[in-house]
C-alpha cells in the first residue's frame, strides 16, 4: 500500500512538471522591412559610387544571404522616388514589395526600377509601415532604413518609432546612415539603434551586422554573485524590460542547477534592455546591449543574507508582521510576516515589529550568506474586567518611569477583555462614556509577565 501511495505522489509530481510549459521568450518567426532613401540627394557620389547604386546593390546581395532561412520574411518600403523634388511631396512612399514567403526575385526586381528624385519623409514612411506588417504574433518585426539625411517634413520620426514600439508593431529599428557624419547617430538615436556608414566597406558590414544582430543564435546567463563574484545567488525574480519604452518584456526566476550552473535564455537581442533583479530592495542594470549570434554574460551582484524571527507565541498576536525600513530611511521596504524568513540584500535595516506596543530594532546588518535572528519575548495577556463603554487608552513605563502612550483600546461588549501585550510596566486610563466628570477617570497600573495574564478590574 505504502510503494502505491508513493507511486501515486511520484506520478502526479511528473505531471505536474511537465505539464508547465516553458515560456517562449522569442517569436520563432521574423519579418525584416527595408525602408529605402531614393530622394535626390541619393543620387550624388560615395566612396567612386552614387548612394543609391551602393545600398541596391548591398541591399540585393544581403536578401540573396539570407534567403535559405525559412524562417525570415522580407518587404521593402520606399521614400522619395515617386516625385520630383521641387514639389516636396511628403506622402511620397510607398512599398514595394509586401511580406511574402521567396518573394527574394521580387525584391531584387524592384531595386533595379528604383530611380531616386524627391524629399525625406522618413516620420511618414515609419508610420505607413504599421499597415505593411500583417497581424501575426508569431512574428517579430524588424525595420532596417538606409538612408543619407534626416527628416525634411515637418514629421516627427522619434516620436513615430517610439509609438510603434510601445504598441508592440515593431522592434527597435535600425537606421544605417551613409556617409552622413558625425551628428548622425546623435539625430537617429531616438528612432533606433543608429549606425554611420562612412565608406562602402562599412556600409556592408553593418548589414551584415543587423542580419546577425536579428537573426543569429543568441543566448543570455544571468548570474547573480555576491560582493566577491561568487555566484551562489538564484531563485531570485528578475525583469527585463524594453529600455526604450520602459515595458515589461520577460518576466523570469532565476535557475541554477545542482552544478551550480546557470540556464540559458534565449533572449531578443535586437531590444536593448533595463534588468531588474526583484531582491528586497531591488537592483537594476540599465541599458543592456545583447550581442546577437553570440553568448552573452549578464552580471549583477545581488548579495543576500536572511532575517529571521525568534517569538514562541507569535499565533498570539495573529498575522503579526514586521516592517523593513533601509537604515536611516523613512519609506516603507517591505513587511515580513514574522514566523516567516526573508532574504535582503547586504546592508544595515531599520526594523519595526507590531508588537503592543511596537519593538524597534536599529541598524541590524544583514550579511552574506548569514542568518540574523532578532529575539521577541513571549508575551504575556491582560485580561480587563468590567471596561463598558468608555474611552481607554494604553501606556507603556519606559526605563525613566514616564509614560509613552501605545494605543487607545476600544472596549468590547464582552464584559471581560484580552489583550496580548510584551512583557513591561503599563498603566490604563479609563472613563465610561456615562460618567459625568472628568473625576471619575480610572487609572490602572500593571505589568504583564512573559506567558502568564495579569487581571484588572475596572471597578476596583
Amino acid at each position: 500500500m505504502r510503494f502505491l501511495l508513493c507511486l501515486l505522489f511520484c506520478l502526479i509530481s511528473f505531471t505536474a512538471i511537465h505539464a508547465q510549459k516553458p515560456q517562449r521568450l522569442m517569436a520563432e518567426k521574423t519579418r525584416i522591412l527595408f525602408v529605402l532613401d531614393a530622394s535626390g540627394s541619393m543620387l550624388s557620389k560615395w566612396d567612386g559610387d552614387m548612394r543609391i547604386n551602393v545600398a541596391k546593390d548591398k541591399l540585393a546581395l544581403l536578401v540573396d544571404s539570407l534567403k535559405v532561412n525559412k524562417n525570415v520574411e522580407f518587404a521593402l518600403r520606399v521614400y522619395g522616388h515617386q516625385f520630383d523634388s521641387k514639389l516636396k511631396n511628403c506622402k511620397d512612399s510607398k512599398l514595394e514589395v509586401s511580406f511574402e514567403a521567396n518573394n527574394y526575385f521580387k525584391i531584387k526586381q524592384a531595386l533595379t526600377k528604383i530611380a531616386p528624385k524627391g524629399t525625406t519623409p522618413i516620420a511618414y514612411s515609419l508610420e505607413q509601415a504599421t499597415m505593411d506588417f500583417p497581424d501575426d504574433k508569431n512574428y517579430r518585426n524588424v525595420i532596417v532604413m538606409i538612408t543619407d539625411g534626416i527628416e525634411a517634413c515637418d514629421g516627427d520620426p522619434c516620436a513615430i518609432s517610439l509609438g510603434l514600439q510601445r504598441r508592440g508593431v515593431i522592434l527597435r529599428p535600425f537606421i544605417i546612415g551613409l556617409g552622413v557624419g558625425k551628428d548622425f547617430t546623435q539625430a537617429f538615436e531616438c528612432i533606433g539603434k543608429a549606425i554611420d556608414a562612412r565608406n562602402i566597406s562599412e556600409f556592408a558590414q553593418a548589414l551584415s551586422m543587423i542580419a546577425t544582430q536579428t537573426l543569429g543564435k543568441t543566448t543570455v546567463a544571468v548570474e547573480l554573485t555576491d560582493e566577491k563574484d561568487k555566484l551562489v545567488e538564484k531563485d531570485v525574480n528578475m525583469s527585463f524590460l524594453n529600455n526604450v519604452t520602459k515595458e515589461g518584456i520577460y518576466d523570469l526566476v532565476h535557475f541554477r542547477d545542482k552544478q551550480g550552473k546557470t540556464d540559458l535564455l534565449e533572449i531578443d537581442p535586437v531590444l536593448t534592455y533595463d534588468l531588474v533583479v526583484n531582491t528586497i530592495p531591488v537592483v537594476r542594470k540599465e541599458k543592456i546591449e545583447i550581442q546577437g549570434g553570440k553568448h552573452n554574460i549578464i552580471k549583477v551582484k545581488t548579495p543576500q543574507g536572511s532575517l529571521k524571527f525568534k517569538m514562541q507565541t507569535a499565533k498570539e498576536y495573529g498575522k503579526l508582521q514586521a516592517i523593513i525600513r533601509q537604515s536611516g530611511e523613512s519609506q516603507t521596504l517591505h513587511h515580513q510576516p514574522v514566523d516567516a524568513d526573508e532574504k535582503y540584500l547586504v546592508g544595515k535595516y531599520d526594523i519595526e515589529v507590531l508588537t503592543r506596543p511596537r519593538l524597534y530594532f536599529s541598524k541590524i546588518e544583514i550579511k552574506t550568506g548569514q542568518t540574523t535572528e532578532l529575539a521577541i519575548a513571549e508575551v504575556g495577556i491582560l485580561n480587563v474586567v468590567n471596561m463598558t463603554d468608555g474611552y481607554a487608552s494604553l501606556y507603556v513605563i519606559d526605563s525613566q518611569g514616564n509614560p509613552v502612550f501605545v494605543e487607545n483600546i476600544e472596549p468590547s461588549k464582552e464584559k471581560s477583555e484580552n489583550i496580548v501585550m510584551q512583557p513591561n510596566n503599563y498603566k490604563l486610563v479609563f472613563r465610561a462614556k456615562t460618567a459625568v466628570s472628568s473625576a471619575y477617570t480610572v487609572v490602572k497600573k500593571f505589568t504583564i509577565i512573559s506567558g502568564k495574564t495579569t487581571y484588572i478590574d475596572i471597578l476596583k
